[in-house]
Parts: structure tokens; C-alpha cells; sequence
């Protein structure tokens, strides 16, 4: 949105939600873990960084955790941040290309409240599904584990932006992957930062594949196919 139009945004943001609120109850939603479990991380056991694609962000719209989300400064950014918090989802402005490191200090600062963190570690201008290394930091500075979170959907519009943000169809289903938590040391030297960020990035990439594989066979099989396996 342009920026002479900005005095449009909390309008505009204001209809969104009520769109948005409205599709995301014709929705079904499954998620399991990746090991098999029908019930993941149990949110109680910890605070956790969970780790998702940029095109996949209207997933904490449907699942509604408690989460604190990474959204970029730029006015796209601020249109998507006004819909979240109007849908009660928390945000953090910033990224890494605009605001990156303010942000990133933020996010570290929060982690000694109660929400859970959120990041799309490929945005917010890509390339898409390549993992940049703020997520590996965050989680390096604060000690809390990477939960990469792996998102599909059975039916959805899919923009021809560079992250081919999804636009579930009503009545869709939304699959949720759940990957196992990954500890990421502290104080990492160049060389582990690397390391780390191609490990996640593979982990991500997994999990994935395995919801996008699942939201297929649900649209193939119909909603009572059960996991993911």
C-alpha cells in the first residue's frame, strides 16, 4: 500500500479481520507431530520459537495459539500486522532487511514473558523456503528450543508473489506438521551459525513436505485420512 494511502490501513485492516474471522471458521484443522503423535508440544512444557514459511502466516489465524509473530516495517507489513493484532495474534515489527536488529532484540526480550515466538525465516522478501539466520540467533541468544512447523492445505489460491502466499478456500483443511524441537548453543562462531541454518532449514523443508503431502491425500482421500505417515 502506497504511502500517501497509509490512512487507509487501519480500515482496511479492520474489514480484513472480519473476512478473515469469518473464513477461518469454515476451516478444518489438523496437526500432528512428527513423530506420530496426534497431540504435539504440549505448550506447557516450555516456550517455544516456532520456525514456519512466510506463506503459510495465515495458519496462526486458524490455530489461534499464543504467539508473538515477526512482521516486517514496510506498509504491506503494517496491513498484516494491524489484521493479527485484530485477531488477537500478537506481533514484533521488523526483519532482517528493515528494522531487523531492533526487532530481533525485542523478540529476545520477550522471551522472559508467557507467549510463545513466531518467525518466517524466508522473509519478507525471500527467496522462498530459504532460511535466513535470525530464527538460529534468536534462538541462540534466548535458550529457547526451534519448533520448525511444517503447513498445507488441502485447497487454497496461491498469489504470484515471491513466497506464493496461500489463500485457503472456505472449508478447506488446514494440516499442521509439528517437527521436534531443536536446542541451538549458545554464542555460536560463524562457521555453527552456518551449520545451524542449513540444519533447520532441512528440518523445516521435512516437515513440510510431510504436511503438504497430507493436505494432498486429504484432498484426494477426503478429511479422515489420519496423519501425515
Amino acid at each position: 500500500m502506497k504511502q500517501r494511502h497509509r490512512w487507509l490501513i487501519p480500515h482496511a485492516a479492520s474489514v480484513i479481520a472480519h473476512v478473515v474471522r469469518a473464513w477461518m471458521r469454515t476451516m478444518r484443522v489438523k496437526i500432528a507431530s512428527r513423530d506420530g503423535r496426534q497431540h504435539p508440544t504440549n505448550p506447557a512444557e516450555g516456550r517455544l520459537l516456532y520456525a514456519f514459511w512466510h506463506e503459510g502466516l495465515l495458519a496462526p489465524l486458524a490455530t489461534r495459539p499464543k504467539i508473538r509473530v515477526l512482521i516486517s516495517q514496510h506498509a504491506d507489513g503494517e496491513l498484516i500486522a494491524q489484521v493479527c493484532q485484530r485477531l488477537d495474534i500478537g506481533v514484533i515489527r521488523g526483519s532482517t532487511a528493515r528494522g531487523g536488529c531492533a526487532a530481533l532484540l525485542e523478540m529476545i526480550r520477550s522471551a522472559e514473558g508467557s507467549t510463545h515466538l513466531g518467525i518466517t525465516p524466508d522473509g519478507p522478501r525471500g527467496p522462498r523456503r530459504v532460511l535466513k539466520p535470525g530464527v538460529v540467533i534468536v534462538a541462540s541468544q534466548t535458550g529457547l528450543p526451534i519448533v520448525p512447523v511444517g503447513i498445507g492445505f488441502s485447497r487454497a489460491w496461491r498469489f504470484t508473489s515471491w513466497d506464493r502466499f496461500a489463500l485457503p478456500l472456505p472449508g478447506s483443511t488446514l494440516t499442521g506438521v509439528i517437527g521436534e524441537p531443536m536446542v541451538v548453543p549458545a554464542d555460536l562462531s560463524r562457521p555453527a551459525l552456518t551449520e545451524w541454518v542449513a540444519r533447520v532449514e532441512s528440518a523445516l523443508a521435512e516437515v513440510t513436505e510431510l504436511a503438504e503431502s497430507w493436505a494432498q491425500r486429504i484432498r484426494e482421500q477426503g478429511s479422515s485420512v489420519p496423519g501425515p505417515w
